[in-house]
C-alpha cells in the first residue's frame, strides 16, 4: 500500500484545514500538523503520542482531538493512565 495523505477538514468552514493532515500508511495512521507528527496509530490500534508536541497550540489541539475523536482531557487522562505511550515522533 502506498501512502494517503489527505487534509483533516475544518468543522467551521466544512473546507480542507491547510497544514493539517492524515496520512495513511500499510503501518498504520498518522496526524501531521504542519511539520511535525502528532499522533500515530499503529495497526494494533496502541496510540502513541509525541512527547514534544502533542498539545503544542491551540490549533494542533482542535485538530488531533478531531483525529482521535475525543478532548484535550481525555487524551491526557489517557497518557496519564499509560494507554497513549508519549515517544519522540519527530
Amino acid at each position: 500500500m502506498k501512502a494517503k495523505v489527505q487534509n483533516l477538514t475544518s468543522d467551521r468552514s466544512g473546507r480542507a484545514a491547510a497544514n493539517h493532515f492524515e496520512i495513511c500508511t500499510a503501518d498504520g495512521r498518522y496526524f501531521q500538523s504542519y511539520n511535525s507528527i502528532i499522533v500515530y496509530i499503529d495497526n494494533s490500534d496502541q496510540v502513541w503520542v509525541d512527547e514534544d508536541n502533542w498539545n503544542y497550540s491551540n490549533t494542533t489541539s482542535k485538530y488531533r482531538n478531531q483525529f482521535l475523536g475525543e478532548s484535550t482531557e481525555e487524551t491526557m487522562a489517557k497518557i496519564r493512565s499509560g494507554e497513549y505511550k508519549l515517544i519522540n515522533l519527530n
